[in-house]
């Protein structure tokens, strides 16, 4: 969470899972830092307790089972937000429309869990956020064909998704202002500027990232971009450049299969694909071999299916 400069105080939502574990009570603590500005200081208290109390009781059912609690789960884990009432009613009726016939409920179950990720909003939040650490810094940062770990990847999608319904008025407004914001703070971090300091050339900066991108930039796209960034090679002018990259519809259609396997690591499991208990990235690996091998059809590879009925995921909210 970040203030704006002027901004005294501001609110945020804290996402609590459902879940049938008896755990206790739980702690965390929120801490100011980094202020920066002429005159910027904290006050005498930069830190405070949070205390999370357990239910008195939890259900001995697992409550990922419940219709209600699966869809929430979605929107807290690929959404960062509250669901909003009409989007829950029309998830949990897609899958409550099956009655009780089981094969139909975990077809839709399936569907309805795809679709968060296939969303409007995820790919303009989480999959934009994707796009940039993979335009800046290539697909083998962290290891296979990964670009960035989920520590990386939450707060970034949660600055650029924060207040972003989209469908609602001013959505898609107020999600172009995060973006912009966004890129133009990343092209500001100490890991792109130290990989593309100042004296980088504008034929060499576009030439990286379109290299990072499987060469997704026609001749004329690139060198219309050098051009560009010449004629404005600032700070926002770079942003500007990194943007037009990371919105190129090659390259998106390019990283779609990547992003869908990695998706799964990090919005169903919270972790990343060489986290234990893998510890290495051939789940990984076999997962996009098999989404390619189908064409990026996650029904027929089963992909979905498998994260979502798996003991790790599972347990999340319960002890089976």
């Amino acid at each position: 969470m970040q203030f704006a400069a002027g901004q005294f105080s501001t609110t945020f939502p804290l996402l609590i899972n459902e879940d049938s574990l008896v755990e206790g009570t739980e702690f965390f603590n929120l801490t100011l830092s980094n202020p920066q500005g002429t005159n910027v200081g904290l006050g005498l208290q930069s830190t405070a307790g949070v205390t999370i109390f357990d239910n008195a009781s939890e259900p001995a059912t697992n409550p990922i089972d419940d219709s209600t609690a699966f869809v929430r789960q979605h929107y807290h884990d690929f959404l960062n937000r509250e669901p909003d009432a009409a989007g829950l009613a029309f998830w949990i009726n897609n899958i409550e429309s099956c009655g009780a016939n089981a094969s139909c409920r975990d077809a839709k179950r399936v569907d309805t869990s795809a679709a968060f990720f296939l969303s409007i909003e995820f790919q303009q939040t989480g999959y934009f956020v994707y796009r940039s650490f993979t335009t800046a810094f290539g697909t083998t940062r962290i290891g296979g064909t990964v670009p960035l770990t989920v520590q990386e990847f939450l707060p970034d999608t949660r600055q650029i998704g924060r207040g972003v319904i989209i469908g609602n008025p001013g959505a898609d407004a107020l999600l172009e202002s995060n973006k912009q914001a966004y890129l133009l703070q990343f092209v500001q971090r100490a890991p792109f500027t130290t990989l593309y300091p100042a004296a980088t050339t504008p034929a060499a900066f576009v030439d990286a990232l379109n290299t990072n991108t499987g060469n997704s930039l026609t001749a004329a796209q690139r060198n219309a971009l050098v051009a560009q960034l010449t004629a404005n090679n600032t700070t926002q002018g770079r942003a500007d450049v990194l943007r037009a990259v990371v919105d190129n519809a090659a390259f998106q259609t390019r990283e779609f299969n990547r992003a869908f396997v990695l998706m799964e690591y990090f919005g169903y499991l919270r972790r990343n694909p060489n986290d234990t208990p893998d510890s290495n990235f051939s789940g990984y690996t076999f997962w996009l071999n098999k989404l390619n091998s189908f064409n990026g059809d996650f029904r027929s590879a089963d992909m979905v299916k498998a994260f979502i009925t798996s003991s790790e995921y599972r347990k999340r909210f319960g002890l089976n």
